[in-house]
């Protein structure tokens, strides 16, 4: 490693021969100061106000980018009034695990809606996202299967996977996915395809209904991670899924409470069976303690997508809006077609230098390096929400146009 760092990231830290855990870690802070010192690390940075279209950073407001609180829902009165009532009735914890002591009515009910959100009759929740894949994979899967991923899915799919038969497909491409259905039919128990529904780095689809067909063809289970796409995409705001209507055509469906619905949790829906054998065979989901009372407030925000149809329209205009602005400066945004934004650098070093401008100038958004993104692909991403007023929005594309100037777009 070179003593200035600029050409490692966070992964040159994971192994380093000889080194203990100890030594990795005192390199790492050294790797840490160094990038903070040149203001190339734009991670963990302090907000003193919460989600919505203005934090405060150090006593200065900022123009947020950076929240997936896509209807603005963390700040509707309701919801709040929800999870303060949660609490009152509960009180601040639930205790214990579902299987002995933590399961409620709320999480029964929970359970009930968001099924129901998505046309179904059963689901299980996890108190994260995150391990609403991670947990639910670890448990499905065994080493006689086979996974195939879309190079796009998220950590937590891809951590559920490691110590499985996978095979990795490149971004959305249909010809390599039918390439490994083809050659594997017949040879595992289960072959199961996992795919996003919005993919979170790039903003864009998947092409649902040709892998459905494919794992129709070939036999095939299919996994669909729509965390970006709900509140978002489709008619109703029940993403992808919705807007193919391919309601009997997904086998799991995964997503997070973290983002359109305002708290945090994750949830897998999926037939009876599967569910209950989830809710006794899947360790971090029988061996967690439950989620809290607060999420109660989750209820609500599911009820107010159909409640309150006019923040959905209000995220499309807003979308529009901005999507014709960035693409009014000849910015490289790739193929979103969802509430995220990636503006492509391709330089790691320079977009880190960027995205610390764009702090200077009033904006806040994300810094995507590698091992997010491959090396040559680092980019800024930003996230519109409903609350984003088109002042806040014509303020930075403003600053893009100064940025673009400045370091030469």
């Amino acid at each position: 490693m070179r003593n200035d760092f600029d050409n490692n990231s966070f992964r040159d830290f994971e192994y380093i021969a000889g080194m203990d855990a100890w030594g990795r870690a005192k390199l790492f802070q050294a790797y840490l100061d160094d990038q903070t010192e040149k203001g190339q690390l734009n991670y963990r940075l302090v907000t003193t106000t919460g989600c919505g279209p203005v934090v405060e950073m150090k006593g200065i407001k900022m123009i947020s980018l950076v929240s997936n609180d896509y209807l603005g829902f963390t700040q509707h009165p309701a919801v709040k009034k929800a999870a303060i009532e949660g609490i009152v009735k509960y009180g601040s914890g639930a205790g214990a695990s579902p299987a002995i002591g933590g399961h409620y009515d709320y999480h029964a009910y929970l359970e009930k809606k968001i099924a129901g959100f998505f046309r179904k009759e059963h689901a299980i929740i996890y108190t994260t996202g995150y391990t609403s894949n991670s947990a639910s994979l670890q448990c499905i899967l065994t080493k006689d299967d086979l996974v195939i991923l879309d190079a796009g899915v998220h950590t937590s799919v891809m951590e559920g996977c490691q110590c499985y038969n996978r095979k990795t497909v490149k971004h959305n491409d249909l010809d390599a996915y039918e390439h490994i259905l083809k050659m594997s039919k017949g040879k595992h128990p289960l072959i199961l395809v996992i795919i996003d529904g919005v993919y979170s780095q790039d903003g864009d689809l998947a092409p649902l209904k040709e892998i459905i067909t494919l794992c129709k063809m070939y036999g095939a289970k299919l996994m669909v991670d729509d965390a970006h796409g709900t509140g978002v995409i489709g008619r109703t705001g029940r993403g992808l899924i919705e807007a193919c209507d391919a309601w009997n055509d997904v086998d799991l469906i995964t997503g997070t409470f973290s983002k359109t619905f305002a708290h945090i949790g994750g949830f897998v829906v999926a037939n009876e069976e599967m569910v209950n054998y989830l809710k006794y065979q899947s360790k971090q989901h029988l061996f967690s303690a439950s989620s809290t009372p607060a999420a109660i407030a989750i209820i609500k925000a599911i009820e107010l997508i159909d409640e309150e149809p006019l923040w959905m329209s209000v995220l499309k205009d807003n979308i529009k809006y901005f999507r014709h602005g960035l693409l009014g400066l000849r910015l490289d945004i790739g193929n979103t077609k969802s509430a995220i934004f990636p503006v492509r650098i391709g330089d790691k070093i320079k977009n880190a230098k960027i995205c610390h401008a764009l702090q200077q100038k009033g904006v806040y958004a994300n810094q995507i390096n590698y091992p997010a993104v491959s090396l040559k692909d680092a980019r800024i991403r930003m996230g519109v929400t409903a609350l984003h007023e088109r002042a806040h929005l014509d303020e930075v594309l403003n600053v893009w146009e100064d940025i673009k100037k400045e370091f030469s777009l």
